[in-house]
């Protein structure tokens, strides 16, 4: 296993730790419109969940700018497969809460980030896997 890092996996990094960063300061300064766009109320409630939406947004958007040049490791691949594994359970959630009519088809804009992500960072770690 080379330790160099991988363009293709940097730039994914970067590109996720920027819409990270985004996510974080928009669900801290603008949760209404960003509940809004899924058809949600906003209350106290989820003002409070959308904070800490924004915290977890900013660390994982921290995590991943750190780690943008990491060459192939163990760790690196752990990041990468759990990380695909909560986009795809969060787009597995918005299915569901669409199907049973607890969010508008707005979610789907979201869904499809989540999907495409997943799928992105797991074709890294095929990649990846091909070269060690």
């Amino acid at each position: 296993m080379t330790n160099a890092a991988t363009p293709l996996f940097c730039r994914l990094a970067t590109i996720t730790a920027l819409l990270f960063y985004l996510l974080s300061v928009s669900w801290m300064f603008i949760p209404e419109q960003m509940l809004s766009a899924w058809g949600v109320i906003y209350s106290s409630g989820a003002g409070l969940m959308s904070r800490r939406v924004a915290a977890m947004c900013a660390g994982i958007g921290t995590m991943f700018w750190l780690t943008r040049y990491a060459g192939l490791s163990p760790a690196r691949s752990a990041l990468i497969l759990g990380f695909s594994v909560a986009c795809l359970l969060l787009a597995f959630l918005g299915i569901f809460e669409l199907k049973v009519n607890h969010v508008s088809p707005g979610i789907l804009v979201s869904v499809g980030i989540e999907i495409t992500l997943s799928l992105a960072f797991l074709y890294v770690a095929w990649v990846d896997a091909k070269q060690s």
